[in-house]
């Protein structure tokens, strides 16, 4: 604590941090929207490191170092297709490219929490246990749902065929795995109205933990 003209002031609270995270096609999105409705504020890890591939120089001179000239295109925006073609049945070289561009997200999102003023703050992230992010969090949160009704979602959203997202699934953890390491699920085998009334119940259980 600090002492300013004779009085004390004390830290400003840190955020709680929550991790949510969920395989392709569970629902996590849908799920992090309705909990920035509920008045918490997101952090898309997912999203902000398309960002910061292009954003950050050092970062992509890393990358390129790793990859090749073709890991971005001649306008200089990463390359996100070919990328993924590269690493896709490469776990060595995925995990070498996650090295690289986890530390960068890493510091982005130290510095949004330290801007935030709620007293809980929701990382959404697909790699939340295969990262061990989870261990930075106070609590982790999963969305799961049957794996056919994900195949279904990915197949009508995509446009892909039922083994491309199978061949996705495959290459991440395995849901009974996550499910053993969450501390909160939820099941996304429903409706909307379901997903979202099931979330506000796991938030609502969430808060009345910490109070408790």
């Amino acid at each position: 604590m600090e002492e300013t003209g004779g009085e004390t002031q004390s830290p400003e609270p840190v955020p709680r941090i929550i991790g949510l995270t969920g395989g392709i096609g569970s629902g996590k999105s849908t799920v992090a929207q309705f909990i920035e409705a509920m008045g918490f504020p997101i952090y898309y890890s997912d999203v902000r490191a398309k960002d910061i591939v292009n954003d950050d120089n050092a970062l992509k001179m890393k990358i390129i170092e790793l990859l090749g000239e073709n890991a971005y295109n001649p306008d200089g925006q990463y390359n996100r297709k070919w990328v993924a073609s590269q690493v896709f049945e490469n776990n060595a070289l995925l995990s070498d490219l996650n090295t690289l561009i986890h530390p960068a997200v890493k510091v982005d999102f130290e510095q949004w929490v330290t801007q935030q003023t709620t007293e809980l703050v929701f990382k959404e992230t697909a790699l939340l246990f295969e990262l061990n992010l989870d261990q930075n969090c106070y609590k982790s949160i999963l969305i799961t749902a049957e794996d056919n009704l994900r195949i279904k979602r990915v197949m009508d959203r995509d446009g892909k065929t039922y083994r491309e997202v199978e061949a996705i699934m495959n290459q991440q953890m395995p849901e009974k795995d996550k499910i053993r390491k969450a501390d909160y699920i939820i099941y996304n085998n429903g409706g909307l109205p379901e997903l979202q009334s099931e979330t506000e119940r796991t938030i609502h259980q969430l808060i009345q933990e910490i109070e408790a």
